[in-house]
């Protein structure tokens, strides 16, 4: 049985950060946490973490590519997503949603279909989890980067053809709930499992809610896509800053929002119930240029995606950067920080019983950072994807 042993670590634990510490992983699975001297003698490889935080792999629960990947072609689904696999541990990055769209009905359903053979097979490096339908049932007038012919109302047989062919996959959908039927469809994808987060929506203030005290449990990347804040008209984003249980996305890169609004958000929500995404785009990671994006042509420029109209086109951010962001921006606690971007899009995702945080018995999803949040070793299910030690 082949044991690996991650020694000289400070290690990130939900209720503690354990300085001088070693981890023990064997079979995929963490096994032993605790003082080096005590740890098992017999491993078959000794890493020497050189002092720096072992921290719980991240996911990226709203993504649509990086690297030159988009989610949205749909001619090399399976070697595309190893590509970005590949690539993405590099960031810190173990597991993932695709955030995927499509023109029509009949695309997506196929789409669905194709992503389905690809994660049913697995794949190597960071770990697809499922996937996230960013509509088709949005607000054209809160559309953000998306093409509005790519968008249309609720059709509860439309919703259940997805929920059909996903065979479990689809993890979450984003939907604006004041379009007719949005109530049904949101009931529906709650019932088969499916997170249903508010988003790409012009909804009120009381509508978004009374929503949210509802089927709507989760909001997708708050502050962008819709209706803002006004102290008589509170809009979607005065509904989340009062909401008391649902979880709230955050593009932490300093550029879809603010670090005063960045801060209100985490003084109303506290640290467990934001996650941290990046939604980036096939120009994350690549140099500046021109990128297509859910059908539409993005200008990459000094690291900033924009539609001609100066629209923000999903980013081209990192997650390990966007915990910088968070930490050093807003003076977030940098094990705060790091559980955005782990246990808590595990707990949004219900696979907080193996995912998300370091223990005994979770899988050994791990990535070692600096203070800065610099990625310098990946561990996907015990085995080393990505070293820079």
């Amino acid at each position: 049985m082949k044991t690996t042993l991650l020694y000289n670590a400070i290690v990130v634990t939900p209720a503690e950060v354990i300085e001088h510490c070693a981890v023990a992983i064997s079979k995929g699975t963490i096994t032993y946490i605790g003082a080096v001297e005590n740890s098992p003698c017999d491993c078959d490889l000794r890493l020497d973490i050189q002092g720096k935080f072992l921290a719980p792999g991240f996911i990226d629960m709203h993504v649509h590519g990086g690297k030159g990947v988009s989610f949205e072609n749909s001619s090399l689904i399976g070697e595309d997503i190893q590509t970005y696999s590949e690539w993405v541990v590099t960031t810190g990055v173990t597991n993932y949603l695709c955030s995927i769209a499509a023109k029509d009905a009949q695309s997506l359903v196929e789409k669905i279909k194709q992503y389905v053979n690809v994660l049913e097979n697995g794949l190597k490096d960071a770990q697809p989890i499922g996937l996230h339908l960013e509509g088709p049932f949005m607000s054209k007038k809160r559309k953000g980067a998306f093409n509005p012919d790519w968008l249309r109302l609720p059709d509860i047989e439309e919703a259940k053809s997805y929920i059909r062919t996903g065979k479990g996959w689809i993890r979450q959908i984003t939907i604006a709930p004041e379009l007719p039927g949005a109530q049904e469809i949101a009931a529906y994808f709650h019932s088969e499992g499916v997170i249903v987060a508010l988003g790409h929506t012009d909804s009120d203030y009381d509508l978004a809610a009374a929503s949210l005290s509802e089927h709507f449990t989760h909001v997708t990347h708050t502050f962008n896509a819709q209706s803002g804040f006004h102290h008589r008209q509170p809009g979607v984003v005065g509904a989340v800053l009062a909401s008391d249980n649902i979880t709230a996305e955050l593009i932490a890169d300093g550029v879809h929002a603010h670090p005063g609004a960045m801060k209100i958000l985490v003084r109303c929500l506290g640290s467990d119930r934001i996650v941290l995404i990046t939604d980036a785009m096939p120009g994350a990671g690549l140099p500046d240029g021109k990128y297509n994006l859910v059908g539409l042509e993005v200008t990459v420029k000094d690291g900033y995606a924009n539609l001609p109209d100066g629209t923000i086109a999903g980013s081209t951010a990192l997650l390990n950067q966007c915990v910088r962001n968070i930490n050093q921006m807003v003076g977030v606690p940098f094990r705060d920080a790091i559980k955005m971007a782990s246990l808590n899009p595990a707990r949004a995702l219900g696979l907080s019983d193996h995912l998300g945080s370091i223990a005994v018995g979770k899988d050994a999803n791990l990535v070692v950072l600096d203070g800065d949040a610099n990625v310098y070793l990946t561990v996907v299910r015990g085995e080393i994807a990505y070293n820079q030690l």
